[in-house]
């Protein structure tokens, strides 16, 4: 397996690029034809003198845009840690570089529109958490690479990873035909992975957290909810719990994701947009998909679903209620837990109801454990699947409970933790702990929502705080105003990076180009200009209080109605994806 551990050298000519691997001592390059964008292996020795050299990281992929074909790579990474003696890097840096020398066949529009393409795809690159190892599978668990064939170990990275996790997918399209080639690119995943060394009773070992974000039905917050026609649920994420120590190993793995039928949950403007549910597809098609691969990949479920049963959120949690029942598997189990409710008034304890309630379960499922000759002692057997609305706060602070209890056990047989221990009272490690979790759910949250996760407070403490919940709400004004004024943009970034929208270079025409309705322009402007003049009213008093009151009523009438009508078309004011068939997203 070649290795990018130190840099790979990439060279430049106005003709080709070629891209060696200076630290495994290969004579093979790869060389990149800038005209044809054909690839072939070629070796050192090909590399014109006069060729423009700076070190890289790495290959992430190509893409094609406006103007051409663009070749992305990693200039910047950093080492999280090692897993079972492999390197694990975080990506901090790219750059984006076109085959073409020069843009100037473009007409001005296209211009626009790659200058538009570019931002996309940055925009995605600049979104925290890209991780990667060249010599390791960072996209299957620990059990799965335990039951894999001795063919599947010979196989490249490219070829056995677990497509779900690999986010450079469909920039990789180019590279999977030619197997010579795989050694030159590696999978990488997108989510958040910390690895830390720690100590209780003198005894050094390895505790790592790594979640996954599914590529598959990938976006933001409001414009993708649910699953689609393949079971693929939105905001699905992996997470493996790792301990390492003395030669023995253990995992625990829990899911996320959206609620498994078809709703939406679009931005209009307000607050908490209502959820509706699809009335003219056949929901239990879809979610019969979503839990017979669930099951095939991780065995037995239990629905945790955490989201309100009153107000809003209620018909949803009749409806996955009611489509359990409906689907009759005994594999799958469902549970309700009302977390505002019950942990209401800052009763944070009792969550602990809900961990009580799947005790039993839990230890029945049990974890990942291999000893220290390499013996697989116990395999996990079921798997928790953790959802709310968003599946970022509430099921967050859930993972980390049912994590820590799995932990408690698992320190207990690698002969960590003496008989009686527990590790809340190990105040070092339950710091690292705590934070590490917290940490997993800002990084989650950013990305699927665009702000840090709400509730961290208690995840990083263990209680509610004052200052907790002004950060909550300060978090919460964030979201607003990015789910409704920035989110098309994200949503239409992320499209591009994973290949659901593909350029046409043919295509002279963009959906980019999206004329604005009247109101769009006219509204806003009148409803300021009308609350100033509301505002100036008042300041500047008129000859009688009568005159006044009439210019105050009269102004703060029209805008309150502007703002009325304003709020009656949400939707037209919102940032909406553009790249996106309307039918998709409805």
């Amino acid at each position: 397996m070649l290795s990018f551990a130190k840099s790979s050298q990439w060279h430049t000519t106005p003709e080709k690029f070629y891209i060696e691997a200076c630290d495994d001592g290969s004579n093979d390059v790869l060389s990149i034809d800038r005209v044809s964008t054909e690839m072939i292996l070629t070796v050192r020795k090909d590399i014109p003198l006069h060729a423009v050299t700076r070190p890289i990281c790495g290959i992430l992929g190509t893409i094609r845009l406006v103007a051409g074909t663009y070749l992305i790579v990693i200039t910047k990474k950093k080492k999280v840690g090692d897993l079972l003696g492999h390197a694990v890097w975080k990506a901090m840096d790219f750059d984006v570089i076109s085959y073409k020398k020069t843009v100037l066949h473009l007409t001005d529009n296209q211009m626009q529109d790659n200058k538009a393409f570019l931002s996309m795809i940055n925009s995605v690159l600049l979104t925290d958490g890209f991780y990667f190892a060249t010599d390791y599978d960072l996209t299957h668990t620990l059990q799965r690479l335990a039951n894999t064939s001795p063919e599947f170990q010979e196989m490249s990275l490219l070829e056995r990873a677990d497509q779900r996790f690999v986010w450079n997918g469909h920039l990789l399209r180019e590279f999977l035909p030619q197997p010579e080639l795989h050694r030159f690119a590696f999978p990488v995943v997108h989510g958040f992975i910390v690895m830390k060394s720690c100590c209780i009773n003198g005894k050094i070992f390895d505790w790592n957290i790594i979640s996954r974000r599914s590529c598959f039905r990938a976006g933001v917050r409001y414009y993708v909810r649910g699953i689609d026609s393949e079971g693929h649920a939105a905001n699905f994420v992996e997470t493996e719990q790792i301990v390492q120590y003395s030669g023995g190993k253990a995992s625990f793995v829990q899911t996320r994701g959206s609620i498994p039928f078809y709703w939406s949950q679009r931005p209009n403007l307000k607050y908490k947009p209502k959820p509706q549910i699809s009335k003219t597809i056949n929901h239990l098609d879809g979610f019969q998909r979503h839990f017979d691969s669930q099951i095939i990949i991780y065995g037995k479920q239990v629905i945790l679903n955490l989201i309100d049963q009153k107000g809003s959120e209620k018909q949803l949690e009749q409806a996955f209620d009611k489509m359990v029942s409906s689907l009759g598997n005994g594999m799958v189990k469902y549970i309700a837990f009302d977390f505002h409710k019950e942990c209401s008034r800052m009763r944070w304890h009792r969550l602990q109801i809900l961990v009580d309630m799947v005790t039993e379960m839990q230890d029945e499922y049990g974890y990942f454990l291999v000893d220290v000759d390499g013996n697989v002692l116990v395999q996990q057997e079921g798997m928790f699947r953790s959802n709310c609305m968003d599946c970022l706060d509430r099921t967050n602070v859930i993972q980390s409970l049912l994590a820590r209890r799995s932990l408690q056990s698992q320190l207990e047989r690698l002969g960590v933790l003496h008989m009686g221990q527990r590790i809340e009272d190990q105040a070092d490690f339950e710091k690292i702990y705590k934070n590490a979790w917290a940490d997993n759910a800002n990084a989650c949250a950013k990305q699927y929502a665009g702000t840090g996760a709400l509730k961290t407070d208690f995840t990083r403490t263990g209680k509610r705080t004052q200052w907790g919940l002004v950060m909550d709400g300060w978090n919460s004004m964030i979201r607003y105003y990015k789910n409704n004024f920035s989110d098309g943009f994200r949503q239409d970034s992320i499209d591009l990076f994973l290949g659901n929208y593909a350029i046409d270079e043919a295509d002279m025409t963009t959906p980019l180009h999206e004329t604005k309705d009247w109101k769009f322009l006219t509204l806003p402007i009148i409803m300021v200009v009308a609350f100033s003049m509301c505002i100036i009213c008042l300041l500047m008093a008129g000859d009688t209080w009568t005159e006044t009151l009439a210019y105050v009523l009269f102004w703060g009438t029209a805008s309150f109605v502007t703002a009325g009508v304003i709020l009656f078309n949400g939707r037209e004011f919102v940032d909406s994806p553009k790249l996106v068939q309307k039918e998709k997203m409805d």
